[in-house]
């Protein structure tokens, strides 16, 4: 069953960067892009999401629950990293079945759910191989799977395809969507490319120098008029009274 997160006047400071969101919904089943460049402040808002680190102040909800209260165990969460961080010392059967053994789920329910995983992403092949002698297209399916074992109702995903040539990240667009389907869960995901947020998602949030500072549908990105930075970011000319603005 897909989950829902909800961001109530959130402050969240790493060093000397902060991060702003006064307000954002994501809705049960959405697919959701934070959107933005480098250092804007995408992967501290997916963290925040994930309950990495304390807030300043504000409240992250998952499902109406507020994050800070909940045990690890309960926020019902899948993430993958853009590095995938898979363990380089256990296989890919034992990488994908390491969340399952740490919640103490019986034997006989780890085998059959990670085998319906390796059959899912089409990596059986590679069940008993580590992580240093498969490709990265490899490497992704059994983040993937990994985070998907435990059945959440909410997959966080950094960055997930910019470390794939072109022909693996059009599969693993098909993939994400498949997943989307067939796993019911709410996706957010950050990445710094339009046309991939324009492809997958339902909505985009667009962050810059750590402030939330539009959400739109994600084929009306380059369509809506927003304000001088956003239209900078999405290297539109910023419009004033009908006319572009001169230097």
């Amino acid at each position: 069953m897909a989950g829902t997160i909800e961001i109530q006047a959130l402050n969240v400071t790493r060093g000397e960067f902060t991060l702003h969101v006064d307000r954002l919904r994501i809705e049960a089943g959405e697919i959701f892009a934070i959107l933005g460049a480098t250092g804007s402040g995408k992967t501290v808002l997916m963290e925040s999401i994930a309950g990495a680190f304390p807030f300043n102040s504000g409240k992250i909800l998952l499902d109406g629950k507020n994050i800070e209260n909940l045990p690890l165990q309960q926020r019902h969460l899948g993430i993958l990293y853009q590095d995938y961080m898979l363990f380089p010392h256990l296989n890919v059967y034992d990488n994908i079945a390491y969340g399952l053994k740490r919640h103490r789920i019986p034997n006989m329910e780890i085998s059959r759910r990670v085998d319906t995983m390796l059959e899912l992403f089409s990596i059986e092949h590679i069940a008993q191989r580590y992580p240093g002698v498969i490709s990265g297209g490899e490497a992704q399916r059994a983040a993937l799977a990994r985070a998907l074992v435990l059945e959440p109702e909410i997959l966080i995903l950094d960055e997930p395809f910019s470390a794939l040539d072109p022909t693996t990240k059009l599969a693993m667009y098909d993939l994400i969507r498949n997943v989307h389907e067939q796993f019911d869960c709410s996706i957010v995901f950050v990445t710094h490319d339009f046309h991939e947020a324009q492809i997958l998602a339902h909505r985009v949030g667009i962050i810059l120098d750590g402030q939330l500072k539009c959400v739109v549908s994600a084929e009306s990105l380059f369509e809506q008029k927003h304000d001088p930075d956003v239209m900078r970011f999405l290297g539109r000319p910023y419009v004033l009274n009908e006319r572009v603005a001169s230097a």
